[in-house]
């Protein structure tokens, strides 16, 4: 399957149907007969047309290409046609008829003349992390946690170099392997992390039948991220190094504040206490399946048993929680594994729980900071309002044009005018966040996230089975040039191998059975953006 190299916007069209699910057709053409061609029906028209163009050097424009449900055209919805698997089109048209066709101004590469390191490049992949003999758990972990860019960034400002120290040595090889997926095309051998990690914490070098056993990515979690948060110092508002802080207690940790009330003894005071963690663990509620608001409002309460000094025995209390401080990044741990003792092994809770998109965790926040956040609250709803206006003016603007006559092609610039990049900190200080607040780095100021990564596993215990990474594309490495609809947003990183996936697909991980079950789902928090202008009708 050649390629062009360079020029063509073909060489990305092709090597996505590569990626994401697809049909196989042939094609016949001048005597020739084109076998096992991938052709995605999700992708317009023309990205076919080039690929024919790509094997057959026909350009698009003189291609007429003919099957079982008619001609297919430039603007033909392909999902309507009923193409089935192994259909065969006809290709009417002849090579270099065009006076105005120039050759490529680069040789020709076929596919298969093309390293992963080529292929990755082209398409722009990240790069996924070679399995060492059951480190599907720490690789999955290590792919999540580099969706945090201020993680890489706190890293490189401390500058620690390898030494005597082998909790920061781990920190500092962290870094290096967060480097080498940057800037590879290839996947990474995670050496000299993997060492450090099991020297750091020996349980991870726990030997099973014939190597190094499966391990707990939740605990590989904890584990990486409790030396992160001794050896990593925090950042400035500024952005420059705070070394009386640390990182993770800015960015990851979420702090609760309790209320304990003694059931059988109401007069007794009451006691108040603040709890912090670096992960949110949620308890999975009951029933068929369930959903991970509920199951957080649930966990919020708790009922224990405690000697009452009041009543001078063990007595019966309800302790309820709120939040006090939310950060930046937050990590919901779904409690998937429970202990059987006659098993002796720690058993899978398969159910579904539900995950949102996008959350907002203003109903379980501390009445102060509920009032703290609504400045920031208020812009954002202020601008999806604004956006989700704007499209419906993009829609009727398509509409007028096709009834007109004209180009359906032409779309409204729904982007806010350009200008100086606003900083967080600039939304801050004009929307008069409380100070507390917008001072506090690292800090949610809106309640307002959105998942960016989760951690799944498959199989029914958790020292088996095998983990897999989800991570949201940045815009850095938005894919939206060979996905015009924006569908594959997410990557999926199963060790080595890294593949584009849309929405729909995370969202079937809330587990129910032996698929892939969220394990650990990571939200951000929303930005702040200046309100797009809603133009006059």
């Amino acid at each position: 399957m050649p390629v062009v190299n360079g020029k063509s916007q073909a060489v990305f069209n092709m090597i996505l149907n590569l990626l994401i699910v697809s049909i196989l057709v042939t094609v016949k053409w001048s005597g020739k007969k084109f076998e096992n061609i991938q052709l995605d029906t999700d992708l317009p028209a023309d990205v076919f047309k080039a690929q024919l163009y790509t094997l057959t050097g026909v350009e698009p424009e003189r291609q007429k290409v003919m099957g079982r449900g008619g001609m297919i055209k430039d603007d033909s919805d392909l999902n309507r046609l009923n193409i089935k698997e192994g259909q065969v089109f006809t290709l009417l048209g002849s090579a270099g008829e065009s006076p105005i066709a120039k050759p490529p101004p680069k040789p020709v590469m076929f596919m298969e003349d093309m390293t992963d390191t080529q292929i990755a490049q082209a398409l722009k992949l990240p790069a996924g992390i070679v399995n060492l003999g059951n480190t599907c758990y720490m690789n999955a972990t290590v792919q999540c946690l580099r969706a945090i860019p201020e993680l890489s960034d706190a890293l490189h400002k401390w500058g620690s170099n390898l030494g005597g120290d082998p909790y920061s040595n781990l920190a500092v090889s962290l870094r290096t392997l967060f480097d080498s997926l940057e800037t590879s095309g290839e996947a990474v051998p995670p050496l000299a992390f993997l060492q450090l990690l099991r020297t750091v914490h020996p349980q991870f070098a726990e030997q099973g039948r014939g190597g190094y056993a499966q391990q707990d990515a939740e605990e590989c979690w904890g584990q990486i991220v409790t030396t992160l948060r001794e050896k990593v110092p925090g950042l400035n508002l500024d952005g420059h190094l705070n070394t009386d802080r640390r990182f993770i207690d800015q960015f990851m940790t979420l702090e609760t504040t309790s209320t304990l009330t003694c059931d059988e003894a109401p007069a007794e005071e009451p006691t108040v206490s603040i709890e912090t963690s670096n992960k949110l663990q949620v308890t999975i509620g009951s029933g068929v399946s369930t959903y991970m608001v509920a199951d957080i409002q649930s966990s919020l309460t708790q009922a224990i048993e405690k000697h009452s000094p009041t009543l001078n025995r063990t007595a019966k209390y309800t302790k309820k929680s709120q939040f006090s401080r939310l950060p930046a990044y937050l990590a919901v741990n779904f409690v998937r594994f429970q202990w059987k003792a006659e098993q002796r092994v720690r058993a899978k809770i398969l159910k579904a729980v539900k995950f949102p998109m996008e959350l907002d965790v203003r109903q379980y926040v501390t009445a102060e900071l509920a009032q703290k956040l609504e400045p920031a609250r208020q812009r954002i709803k202020a601008g999806e309002e604004a956006r989700a206006t704007l499209k419906k003016h993009e829609k009727k603007l398509k509409e007028a044009q096709e009834t007109a006559g004209g180009s359906s092609t032409d779309t409204m610039d729904v982007d806010v005018p350009a200008g100086p990049a606003k900083s967080q900190l600039d939304f801050y200080r004009e929307l008069n966040i409380d100070s507390s607040l917008a001072e506090d780095v690292g800090a949610n100021v809106s309640g307002y996230y959105d998942l960016i990564a989760v951690l799944t596993h498959v199989g029914r215990a958790a020292d088996s089975g095998h983990y897999i990474g989800w991570v949201k594309q940045t815009k850095k490495e938005s894919t939206s040039a060979i996905d015009p609809s924006n569908k594959y947003r997410w990557w999926k990183f199963d060790d080595d191998k890294v593949s584009m996936v849309a929405d729909e697909d995370i969202l079937k991980l809330e587990g129910g059975g032996d698929w892939h079950s969220a394990y650990i789902c990571l939200y951000a928090a929303k930005p702040l953006e200046d309100i797009p202008t809603i133009p006059e009708p």
